[in-house]
């Protein structure tokens, strides 16, 4: 009998991909890894030199990938294996460029000398031999990349430079050999020699501007300290930070990073949040305050529970969500692979027909094979295949270190083009601390022991307003009662059993429906509801149906940048609305405090969670961009209807869910970050077409100059060097970015 086959979910494969150097590497990197059985998606990155692979599980996977890459002529490697390596010298690489540069000078000297009216050229066995070592030494890694290409029968920048260099190398050999003994033929060693160099110069400086937009994610995994103080039955001892376990007690003294999340058991402190948060002033922390993992420790010696280790951490997942945002393509990068994935063969093509076309109208073989390799030189499509991932990975480096973190390229690609911004109320725009302002009960009966029962009924609840009711127990020093056979109904309240009576909290509109009477609250509901306070019915269920107990306002406030960000969104443009689950006159009043009108429209009250996705898909059908704002954890639906989803990890509520639930996530709760959030999203699709722009520009008119014979390939191969140095320098200049807070 055969065992049924048992389905399984695809997983995620990061893997490191090394010897890539062009757009098209990537189309062709990209194209192995599909052929793998299994393999449902692909993404490689040229600039994080990584592929990250959704491959449905099977025995030996991972080495089928690797033997998959490795056939297509790269190196695989480990995906970290760039950020995880040692910091290196800021010359590290530079030895063969030095190199090729000592044997090419010489090569040089004669056309500077012409430019001085200097006639003179060194002898052609000199030439030879300060060329041909940088032909076949340092040129080695183009003919073996090169070949690899050719055997798959695809193109990349490697082949195009060993095609180029050999022909110009090989024709200067060619006219030397056969000149007669008394004539000096004019040669072009120095011009396959310094286009190696060049080139060479090019992926030397393009290696070390990776290394800088690389910076953030380094500086994340430096956060987290090696070692951890824990105490044990004998006192502190230092354990390596991988064996600390949740649940242990951990001392950090003063000065020193928070290895793990936990919470604060001994001392007070200050805690610098900034590289996290981006918030640059120290939070006060006190014996319950959550301690995030990499956070550091002020000047008071504290001693934590640790809750959370590893990938469970805070800071792990802010490490995952960066990478992940590095290592994910924008939608406008489909041009760039549809492009690429014919440019090779399509410059070829150009090369031949400018060599035939040179050949043919009578020029000499040396002009028309050189005017050739000058279109193989210049046509190097490296700056094609950096445009987009440099750009994509300086802009969310630099928004993480300000508290920032954008999950994936096309949130940041979509949230420039936002139209309007949809608030959540209840911690976003405001503090999200509700508080209990009036507790109205019968004549006759006894408030605190009602809301010593409606503590009890909320005591499991992590809703604010259920936080809320326990707190002002709490206050009141009323004491814990035990609560059974608790059953919630999200959105609406929840049922339980005290003493063993049952009990009904919640809004009034899920009491009313469930037989409760309102009407002996009804003017202290229409009062409290005018003055914007939020309302929950406490009913007891009796042999008559239920019984309404009690009556609770609660009150919030308007986050002080709450205004200030609504006011600033209109400068831009951008429509604001306001989406609530309160009442209409709760949420009115809310709205206008921070500068929202409902007689236009701008406030959405009454709506269940599950019920803002709905009106978050009626806007995004009127064709308007919609970024949802909210805490992640109620508002999830809406955050993943929106083209653009941000969620503010407010501190103790839902970080977790918020950086799974949306595209960004706002590292703490000032709502001027969102501003901020379409300002990095604007600079950085700005910079992303830039580089685009600059990468064919160099090709739209520098193919034709070389095909033309305007340029030759000492020009074009400088030419190619600056295409990519300028593409990756135009992106670092993200990392000068910082919100106008």
């Amino acid at each position: 009998m055969n065992n049924p086959t048992v389905p399984t979910d695809p997983i995620r494969f990061d893997l490191g991909i090394h010897g890539m150097t062009c757009a098209s590497c990537v189309a062709r990197a990209e194209r192995a890894l599909k052929k793998v059985p299994g393999v449902q998606e692909v993404a490689v990155n040229l600039a994080t030199e990584s592929a990250r692979i959704l491959v449905n599980p099977a025995e030996q996977i991972e080495a089928r990938l690797k033997r998959a890459v490795r056939d297509a002529g790269y190196e695989p490697v480990a995906a970290n294996a760039a950020i995880d390596a040692p910091t290196e010298s800021a010359w590290a690489g530079f030895g063969p460029v030095a190199l090729g540069a000592a044997l090419s000078l010489p090569l040089m000297l004669p056309m500077l000398g012409s430019a001085l009216g200097l006639h003179w050229m060194l002898p052609a066995w000199l030439q030879f031999a300060l060329a041909t070592p940088v032909q076949f030494y340092l040129g080695a890694r183009f003919y073996k990349a090169g070949w690899h290409a050719a055997r798959a029968l695809s193109g990349n920048m490697d082949l195009l430079v060993a095609i180029g260099t050999s022909a110009g190398w090989a024709l200067s050999v060619w006219l030397w050999l056969s000149a007669t003994a008394d004539a000096m033929p004019h040669l072009y060693f120095e011009a396959s020699a310094v286009v190696i160099t060049l080139v060479l110069l090019g992926k030397w400086l393009e290696a070390r501007a990776k290394r800088q937009t690389t910076s953030a994610i380094r500086a994340l995994h430096a956060l987290r300290p090696e070692v951890a103080h824990l105490l044990g039955l004998d006192g502190e001892v230092d354990v390596p930070i991988d064996e600390v376990l949740a649940g242990d007690e951990l001392v950090v003294r003063p000065g020193e990073r928070f290895a793990v999340d936990g919470v604060l058991l001994e001392g007070t402190t200050q805690v610098d949040e900034s590289m996290l948060t981006g918030e640059p002033l120290p939070v006060a922390k006190k014996v319950g305050d959550t301690l995030t993992g990499g956070t550091l420790n002020g000047d008071g010696r504290v001693v934590l529970q640790v809750k959370a280790v590893g990938v469970d951490t805070v800071l792990a997942h802010i490490i995952a969500l960066v990478e992940d945002a590095q290592a994910a393509k924008a939608p406008i990068q489909r041009l760039v692979d549809q492009v690429s994935a014919v440019f090779v063969p399509v410059v070829l093509v150009l090369a031949v027909a400018t060599w035939l076309g040179w050949w043919l109208s009578g020029q000499p073989m040396d002009v028309a094979v050189i005017n050739a390799v000058t279109v193989l030189v210049i046509a190097c499509p490296c700056a094609l295949g950096l445009a987009t991932p440099a750009a994509i990975m300086a802009g969310t480096g630099v928004a993480a270190q300000h508290g920032i973190l954008i999950k994936d390229a096309q949130a940041l690609e979509l949230a420039h083009k936002a139209n309007v911004i949809v608030f959540d109320k209840t911690g976003t725009l405001t503090v999200g601390h509700a508080r209990v302002t009036n507790f109205v009960v019968p004549p006759g009966t006894d408030a605190n022991a009602m809301l010593g029962l409606a503590a009890a009924l909320q005591s499991g609840s992590s809703h604010p307003l259920a936080r809320a009711v326990v707190a002002a127990a709490q206050e009141k020093s009323l004491p814990a009662r035990a609560v059974s056979a608790v059953i919630s109904t999200p959105g609406k309240g929840l049922q339980g059993s005290v003493d063993g009576l049952d009990y009904c909290i919640g809004s009034l509109t899920w009491i009313s429906a469930l037989g409760g009477d309102l009407s002996t609250f009804a003017d202290a509901i229409g009062a409290l509801q005018a003055r914007g306070a939020t309302l929950a019915a406490m009913a007891q269920r009796s042999k008559n149906g239920l019984d309404v107990v009690a009556l609770i306002a609660f009150g919030d406030e308007p986050k002080a940048s709450a205004a200030a960000a609504i006011a600033g969104l209109r400068t831009l443009g951008i429509q604001v609305r306001m989406l609530s689950g309160d009442n209409r006159a709760a949420a009115q009043a809310m709205a206008r405090r921070v500068g929202l009108n409902p007689d236009q429209g701008e406030v959405i009250s009454d709506v269940l969670p599950g019920d803002k996705a709905a009106h978050i898909a009626a806007l995004k059908a009127k064709g308007l961009t919609v970024v949802m704002v909210g805490d992640g954890v109620n508002d999830a639906p809406a955050l993943a209807a929106a083209d653009v989803g941000m969620a503010m990890a407010n501190a103790g509520g839902g970080t977790d869910v918020a950086m799974h639930a949306a595209g960004i996530t706002l590292m703490r709760g000032d709502l001027a970050l969102v501003a901020a959030a379409l300002d990095i999203s604007h600079r950085t699709v700005a910079k992303i077409r830039q580089n685009l722009f600059w990468a064919f520009i160099y090709n739209v008119v520098g193919i034709p100059l070389a095909a033309l014979g305007v340029l030759n390939p000492v020009m074009a191969g400088a030419a190619m060097a600056l295409s990519s140095v300028s593409v990756m320098s135009n992106a670092l200049l993200l990392k000068r970015w910082a919100p106008k807070l």
